[in-house]
């Protein structure tokens, strides 16, 4: 475990980059950097990794910000916040980079480059054919400012390179131990691409050695990653570059790694299994480009994520949830999200599971992250979810209802804080609060917008006299002058004793008459709330639609 009391102040970072929205794993990423910076009494800096233009998505931003807020996680430094190592934004960083890279420069350790993507491409077509693991072979000599000048006078891109060192750079990782990589195998990569914005990997580099990073929890897939930083941040004289851990792999229950790739992928292998539909139309549902809707076909880029969800729902497609905000509108609470990303690939060190967020802080050590991978169970979030439903303090739980309800555009949101306290009540035991919205809505929709279930018609209205049983409760409810849940039990009861058949027989077939389906809260609070007027309405359209009388 990190001593705070005797280690320098733990500094940790999340860094994001704009290419989509805020996915599950980058979630868990973010969640354990600020659980280890709350645990020690350190800073949690939220940093935007967005120098890769061509990638960035205009919305992906603000819903990485909303995410990370909804979830809890808050940063002392970084957009919205501010802080001394401004501007958090590493597009805007570029003079800062510059910097560097002509210390690298003078210094031999970085040289330029003019090969176009086609050429490399020849060059790793080359490798591969001798079954070779492409590695880019420095010229003997490097170039000059003259012939960067005169590449770019002949159009050709310009790159800068890092020069890797010789040898072999040893990892010592708080999870996976001591890791080497021999740097013949790894090779000379670039640092600047040809539109003049660093990397990833050297930008990375730079920020956390001017903010003060001193530990960085990330992915495993960014192991291979390390070795690179490490030999820029001993090139620039940096010192001891900060202690990694990389995480364990997230897999999915189909067994493949989860990935934010699965939602275009499922878009697109939708779309690609319909070839009668005409794109035009699809590209003018998501309010982009044809040209644009045909990259992404071919798997070259990937539009903006309102756009996906747009021809999606036109489409009938059913994304899987993958970002934080598909999980924040299929109705879970951000306590269980945080609960269970929390265990997926870290272990308590005991038998707890259902845990409130400051216990999880508690009771945080980094040293207690596992190597093996974890498994990204559906069926276990829903029971967290299910018990922090319970767990939370109803205002809690009601403003987390009604920010659901805004974002689902549900005609619940109409009802007032009274009402909305009421369903959840009724609705105890809802997995989601998505539950809580399906079976409340028919209360908030006109009584002739009943959508009708043909399953619950069949199984319910049309056997056993379910028409005819219905008729009787509607007769006994008219001549009640007032309806109470209790009242309307009573009256429930007693006509299934009259008719000799259990209460299921009689009550079913109101309650699709009322919600157009076998689900609502209990029946006598459906029908109380919805009020008699509306009930005996809704009691004659179902007559008159199945009998015709």
């Amino acid at each position: 475990m990190v001593d705070s009391t005797s280690s320098p102040r733990v500094v940790t970072r999340f860094a994001p980059s704009p290419t989509g929205y805020l996915h599950i794993g980058g979630a868990r990423t973010a969640l354990f950097n600020w659980l280890l910076a709350k645990k020690t009494g350190g800073k949690f800096i939220l940093r935007i990794e967005d120098t890769d233009l061509k990638r960035n998505t205009p919305t992906a931003t603000q819903q990485v910000i909303d995410d990370l807020k909804w979830l809890g996680i808050t940063w002392d430094e970084g957009p919205e916040v501010g802080g001394p190592n401004a501007p958090y934004f590493q597009s805007q960083r570029r003079e800062t980079y510059d910097k560097y890279i002509k210390q690298l420069l003078d210094m031999g350790r970085a040289y330029y480059c003019f090969e176009s993507t086609e050429e490399l491409g020849q060059l790793r077509g080359q490798a591969e054919a001798q079954k070779k693991g492409f590695i880019y072979q420095r010229p003997a000599e490097l170039p000059t400012q003259k012939d960067v000048e005169k590449a770019k006078a002949e159009g050709k891109p310009v790159t800068i390179r890092f020069a890797m060192p010789e040898g072999t750079i040893v990892i010592n990782d708080i999870v996976r131990g001591e890791v080497s990589f021999n740097t013949a195998e790894l090779g000379d990569f670039i640092i600047i691409k040809s539109d003049g914005f660093p990397t990833y990997n050297f930008a990375c580099v730079i920020d956390d050695h001017l903010m003060g990073i001193t530990h960085v929890i990330r992915g495993q897939e960014h192991l291979m990653n390390t070795p690179g930083q490490q030999a820029l941040w001993q090139a620039l004289g940096f010192g001891n570059p900060p202690q990694y851990a990389h995480m364990s792999v997230t897999i999915s229950e189909s067994g493949g790694k989860l990935s934010k790739r699965e939602r275009p992928q499922t878009l697109r292998k939708a779309i690609k299994a319909r070839p009668e539909i005409y794109l035009g139309k699809l590209a003018d549902i998501g309010g982009i480009g044809t040209d644009v809707l045909k990259d992404f076909l071919a798997g070259d880029s990937v539009p903006d994520v309102p756009a996906i969800e747009a021809i999606a729902k036109y489409l009938g497609v059913e994304l899987p949830e993958i970002n934080v905000v598909d999980f924040f509108k299929n109705g879970y609470i951000p306590e269980a999200m945080v609960n269970f990303l929390a265990l997926l690939g870290w272990s308590t060190g005991d038998t707890r599971e259902v845990m409130p967020l400051q216990e999880l802080i508690d009771c945080f050590d980094i040293t207690r992250l596992t190597k093996s991978n974890s498994l990204f169970d559906r069926g276990k979030l829903v029971a967290y979810n299910t018990e922090h439903l319970k767990m939370l303090p109803k205002e809690k739980l009601l403003a987390h209802f009604k920010a659901y309800l805004k974002v689902v555009d549900s005609p619940v949101a109409k009802a007032d804080n009274e009402t909305l306290l009421r369903l959840i009540k009724i609705c105890e035991g809802a997995r989601t609060l998505a539950d809580i919205e399906h079976k409340c809505k028919f209360l908030f929709v006109a009584d002739d917008k009943i959508e009708f279930d043909e399953k619950a018609v069949q199984k319910v209205l049309l056997k056993d006299n379910g028409l005819a049983m219905l008729k009787l409760v509607r007769d006994k409810l008219a001549e009640m002058p007032e309806l109470t849940e209790q009242g309307i039990e009573d009256m429930l009861r007693s006509l299934a004793n009259q008719n000799n058949v259990g209460l299921g027989k009689v009550a079913q077939p109101l309650r699709v008459a009322i919600t157009g389906s076998t689900i609502s809260p209990p029946i006598f609070d459906s029908v109380q709330m919805l009020g008699k007027q509306n009930t005996l309405a809704r009691i004659d359209n179902t007559l008159k639609k199945f009998t015709g009388k």
